[in-house]
C-alpha cells in the first residue's frame, strides 16, 4: 500500500528489507507487528509502526495500537496526536514520582550484566517500572504523559523511527545510551521528558 501511494520510496524492515538504510530519497521504516510474543500469547500489547525519513531526517511517524484502536501520529514540526487529541510529555521531575518504562535482553542475553545493575539503580528510585514488550508503544506512551521516561540497550531502527518523532514532537528528548541525539539505527535508547532523561541517563 505504501509504495502504491509513493513508488520510488524504499522499505525499511525486518521481515521486509532489512539491509535498506534510511539514507537518501524517502524510506518507510515499518515494524507491521511490534510486539510479536505478545500477539502470539493474546497479551494486548501490539502495534503497528510506521516512520518516514526524507534524506535520513524523520518526519512523520504513526504508532497504532491494534488492541485498543488508538493511532498516535508526529510529523516534524507539527507536534503529536493520539487520535484527534494533542499530546505532551509529563511534566513530573521528581523521581518518586516517575513511572518508567523499559526492555530487558530477552533473546540474547550477552548484555545482561549491563542491565541487571541499571535495573536496580533506577528502581530503587522510583514509582515504578514496567516491560510491556513493545518499545514503540513504550515511546507512544511516554509521548502521551503515561510513562515519564524509558530505555532500553539495543533497539532495531523499525523499533523506534516512529516513536522517536512522537517523543521529540510531544517535547521529550530522545538519545542514545551516551547522550547523542537518537538516530534511526541499531542502537540503544534513552528518552524522557526534560527533566527526566536527564536524571536517568545519569542513572544509566
Amino acid at each position: 500500500m505504501l509504495l502504491g501511494e509513493v513508488p520510488n520510496a524504499r522499505i525499511l524492515g525486518e521481515e521486509l528489507s532489512p539491509e535498506v538504510g534510511a539514507g537518501t530519497g524517502i524510506v518507510f521504516v515499518v515494524d507491521p507487528l511490534d510486539g510479536t510474543t505478545n500477539f502470539l500469547h493474546g497479551f494486548p500489547e501490539y502495534a503497528v509502526s510506521i516512520g518516514v525519513t526524507v534524506n535520513a531526517e524523520l518526519v512523520a511517524g504513526v504508532v497504532h495500537h491494534v488492541v485498543t484502536g488508538e493511532v498516535f501520529t508526529a510529523r516534524a514540526g507539527a507536534g503529536a496526536w493520539r487520535n484527534d487529541q494533542p499530546i505532551r510529555v509529563s511534566a513530573i521531575t521528581d523521581p518518586k514520582r516517575a513511572l518508567i518504562g523499559t526492555g530487558f535482553p530477552f533473546s540474547s542475553m550477552d548484555r545482561i550484566d549491563e542491565y541487571l545493575p541499571q535495573f536496580a539503580a533506577v528502581a530503587g528510585q522510583t514509582a515504578g517500572m514496567r516491560r510491556a514488550g513493545s518499545a514503540a508503544l513504550d515511546l507512544a506512551r511516554l509521548a502521551a504523559g503515561q510513562f515519564d521516561a524509558f530505555w532500553e540497550l539495543k533497539l532495531a531502527p523499525w523499533d523506534i523511527a516512529a516513536g522517536i518523532l512522537l517523543v521529540r514532537e510531544a517535547g521529550g528528548i530522545v538519545t542514545d545510551l551516551s547522550g547523542a541525539p537518537a538516530t534511526v539505527s541499531h542502537t540503544g535508547l534513552v528518552a524522557g521528558n526534560p527533566t527526566m532523561h536527564e536524571w536517568l541517563l545519569r542513572q544509566l
